[in-house]
């Protein structure tokens, strides 16, 4: 993955190891059964992750917070943008009591960006782990966080309720941050992921998408960049466009290629690194605990 591809050229069709079983087991049917009875609001089922059924077979489950509609507009990302509706303050009790329901062990909460509020939509997040650990205290959770346009006063929320880990996404690496992220900026994230850091949170976490052009020498410097601000757990994986109208996929990375990665990361210092096609920021993610 040495060489950029021509921006109009795609790869023909998806090779056999992005080709994924369908989900099976006790768990998964049991969970399935609970989200679709109640309604519950899972990641898992609105982005149709692949990695669904192991995940709920292991007791873990993504949820998004703060509504639907993100106010930015990256290039790589299926939610909608748009103007959000208007806060939901009940979304805390509502999220924990679905945890409760759904005898979630580890919780990855996420949420759109909504530069629309002042505090970032902060106060919510900071409420929701509250709320988590009031009503299903033996749940333990990760929060995927927004950079906050990088406000140390909104970060600092998320620091005080100290969930176990605290990830945040790069997406791809520098020289393609403007194009795939757009409002987004690479060093604010790494000031976001450093800052996190040196604040006390024990477990950072980040990830980047591969095949949108980069090469092996950007992401490889991509990995050097968060080793330089004490991340502990990377994710990398392979970007799947979300409709024609999202930035196309430029190469398709090899199992091979994938490993690779993974070995420079340990190498490099990682506690964990989940590299393969199927990987997603929260995949295996009750691991990176330990």
């Amino acid at each position: 993955m040495d060489t950029i591809l021509d921006s109009n050229i795609q790869p023909k069709g998806k090779p056999k190891w992005l080709r994924v079983k369908l989900p099976t087991g006790k768990k998964y049917t049991e969970l399935r059964g609970l989200v679709d009875k109640y309604k519950l609001h899972t990641i898992c089922t609105s982005g149709s992750c692949p990695n669904m059924g192991e995940c709920w077979g292991e007791g873990t489950a993504t949820f998004m917070i703060l509504g639907n509609v993100c106010t930015r507009s990256c290039g790589f990302c299926g939610v909608k943008t748009g103007r959000p509706e208007t806060v939901d303050w009940d979304e805390p009790e509502k999220v924990a009591r679905s945890i409760k329901l759904m005898k979630i062990k580890h919780a990855v909460i996420t949420s759109v960006d909504r530069d629309d509020l002042k505090d970032g939509g902060s106060i919510i997040w900071a409420e929701t782990v509250d709320a988590v650990r009031r009503i299903s205290p033996g749940t333990t959770m990760e929060t995927l966080i927004p950079d906050f346009q990088g406000m140390e006063n909104n970060i600092d929320r998320i620091i005080e309720v100290a969930p176990e880990i605290v990830s945040h996404n790069m997406e791809t690496v520098r020289r393609l941050t403007r194009e795939v992220r757009i409002q987004a900026k690479y060093d604010r994230s790494l000031e976001v992921l450093k800052y996190l850091k040196d604040q006390g949170i024990n477990r950072t976490k980040s990830g980047i998408m591969l095949g949108l052009g980069e090469t092996e020498e950007e992401v490889i410097q991509t990995m050097h960049d968060l080793r330089g601000v004490n991340l502990d757990v990377l994710t990398v994986g392979q970007y799947l466009q979300p409709s024609k109208k999202h930035l196309p996929v430029k190469e398709f990375i090899t199992p091979e290629q994938f490993k690779k990665y993974e070995e420079i990361g340990l190498d490099l210092g990682f506690r964990h690194v989940e590299s393969g096609a199927l990987v997603r920021s929260s995949y295996r993610a009750q691991k990176h605990l330990l």
